[in-house]
């Protein structure tokens, strides 16, 4: 199998850079957590090593959540419909910054991820 068509998902939550006034070098801290957390937790996995397989052509999908809300909506699906993900929670303050899925053929990921906007600052 090849990696083409594995794609992770990154979601972070466009309010805390937008109204809550993080840096934005924070925000990406926050998704550097939860993807390398993801990385970890799912090593043994077939699609994470396929995806580790060809580091050059890795391909992520980096979206926004307007809020804290459609983020935990979000890990609530996943965890509904058994995608394997993680939801890094930032501590000591315990507030849900990102979400990370894990790698997965993109026809079978893509439809969970569908409602939210491609990040920008």
């Amino acid at each position: 199998m090849s990696t083409n068509g594995i794609v992770q998902y990154v979601v972070v939550r466009s309010d805390l850079l937008r109204e809550l006034g993080w840096p934005t070098g924070a925000l990406i801290a926050q998704a550097c957590h939860a993807a390398t957390a993801v990385t970890h937790l799912f090593r043994d996995d077939e699609h994470m090593k396929l995806y580790l397989s060809d580091l050059d052509n890795m391909h992520k999908v980096v979206l926004e959540a307007p809020n804290e809300n459609s983020l935990i909506s979000l890990k609530d699906k996943l965890v509904e419909n058994n995608v394997k993900h993680k939801l890094w929670i930032e501590q000591p303050e315990n507030i849900p910054t990102c979400l990370v899925a894990k790698p997965y053929p993109k026809e079978e990921i893509q439809k969970y991820f569908k409602k939210f906007k491609l990040f920008k600052t």
